[in-house]
């Protein structure tokens, strides 16, 4: 374990993480093993991992016939190009099972290696599709207010949370910022999304991109007229609406995809995540008939778009025995009912404590916020660090969840696998339980006025 550690701080520079503190600490936990909805240390110790590790491992960890999968196919083609029109039939059946899945519009996949690749390749789609149309005016791009998209250079530019910014700059010019709905409802929100169209004028607007859930954002769930508002503003002013699927597709909602809560067709859905259950990285973009139309009749020449395991076989194969047990063993639908099961378990504590606001699932997504005064809403201090100490409660208690504190917000979240069943949610809620009364009695020692 020692020099595992002193390897990790020396030669392994994390993503999203404090490089400070990964010096100074260490990796919080060496996975060893993953088994259902655990993950165990090299020390033998198990976690219910609350998150599905990313928003992603949907069908659990440590699936046999997941590596079956892979290995035949390895053993059979691990790989080949699918640039200059060469193909392979795994990545040719999965076309067609996304497209089989997706609202009925939607017939078409690019393939991409994961979720930041699959929005910026969906950025560049809907700005060739305009520019070939002979509109290349018609390149902005509108996103939310706390919104995620990723990390490369285009979903940076989306993603609506100013940290993500910090690091290196809006990396592209072109994309603009509504309010999201969050706490100010679907009109407002709405309004925001038309005076932003207006202000950039509208010949110039691609499109507008949201999340169906938003969920690094904080599992923020749009009112129940909000998408069918956003779909008319886009027919209105005649811009491409885009969904970005990669964490809320595959399940995790309750539905296959995330925007079918809302009985809306989006014309393009990004996808990555629960596609394979993070067993391989892979993610794209399905679009709508009438896009493709347009791409086929006027895109000419190569499209100089595309990565070197676009429609990876291997990956392909994956997804496929993925999507297999996600309807074999009726995990979307377990998703929906186990999502009810932990919405009640979080107004149970919400009961209990006085620390506890806002509480809310969709499906298995789901969030606990935390404020100091429940009645008024009104928010802890970041001084006090309550997203943390939440976090680390939790951690003590055999759990791994995230938290999100974007806006001055104390919220935690949690996406478990899809395969957790009623016992399972009981035992997360009761160690949630725990955790809460716990920091809450911290902080009423330390002398914090709670209501």
């Amino acid at each position: 374990m020692k020099e595992l550690i002193e390897l990790d701080k020396k030669h392994f520079i994390h993503p999203t993480t404090s490089i400070m503190e990964q010096q100074e600490k260490g990796p919080k936990l060496i996975v060893e093993k993953g088994d259902g909805i655990y993950l165990t240390d090299k020390e033998g110790n198990a976690f219910i991992d609350a998150m599905s590790s990313l928003w992603n491992v949907n069908i659990g960890h440590g699936r046999k016939e997941i590596a079956e999968a892979a290995k035949e196919q390895m053993e059979q083609l691990a790989f080949n190009s699918t640039f200059s029109t060469f193909s392979n039939e795994p990545a040719i059946r999965l076309a067609k099972k996304i497209a089989d899945l997706a609202p009925p519009s939607l017939n078409a996949v690019f393939f991409t290696s994961g979720g930041s690749e699959s929005n910026d390749s969906a950025i560049k789609l809907i700005r060739h599709y305009w520019k070939i149309q002979g509109q290349p005016e018609r390149n902005k791009i509108i996103s939310l207010s706390r919104g995620y998209h990723g990390v490369t250079a285009g979903a940076t530019s989306a993603t609506g949370i100013p940290q993500f910014w910090d690091m290196a700059g809006h990396m592209l010019t072109g994309f603009a910022h509504a309010k999201t709905p969050y706490e100010i409802g679907t009109t407002a929100s709405i309004q925001s999304i038309r005076e932003v169209i207006e202000a950039e004028g509208p010949e110039t607007v691609a499109a507008f991109m949201a999340e169906p859930v938003q969920g690094a954002g904080g599992v923020l769930i749009p009112p129940s007229d909000y998408f069918k508002e956003v779909r008319k503003l886009c027919d209105e002013y005649g811009i491409l609406f885009m969904a970005d699927e990669v964490i809320t597709g595959f399940g995790r909602t309750g539905t296959m995809f995330g925007i079918e809560n809302w009985a809306v067709e989006p014309d393009l859905m990004s996808f990555a995540k629960g596609v394979t259950s993070g067993y391989f990285p892979l993610g794209g973009v399905i679009v709508s008939d009438q896009i493709h139309e347009v791409l086929k009749e006027k895109s000419q020449g190569v499209l100089f778009h595309g990565f070197t395991y676009s429609g990876h076989a291997t990956g392909a194969a994956v997804a496929l025995k993925n999507i297999e047990i996600l309807e074999n063993e009726g995990l979307v639908e377990n998703s929906r009912l186990m999502g009810e099961e932990l919405l009640k378990g979080l107004q149970s504590i919400k009961e209990e404590s006085v620390i506890v606001g806002d509480v809310r699932t969709v499906g298995l997504l789901g969030a606990i916020e935390f404020v100091q005064d429940p009645a008024t809403n009104t928010r802890f201090s970041p001084d006090l660090k309550v997203t943390s100490r939440m976090i680390e409660a939790l951690h003590e208690r055999g759990v791994i969840c995230r938290g999100v504190t974007y806006d001055g917000t104390d919220i935690v979240c949690f996406s478990p696998p899809l395969i957790i069943n009623k016992e399972q949610i009981d035992t997360l809620i009761e160690r949630l339980r725990q955790s809460v009364l716990a920091v809450q009695q911290e902080l009423e020692s330390q002398s914090v006025k709670l209501s």
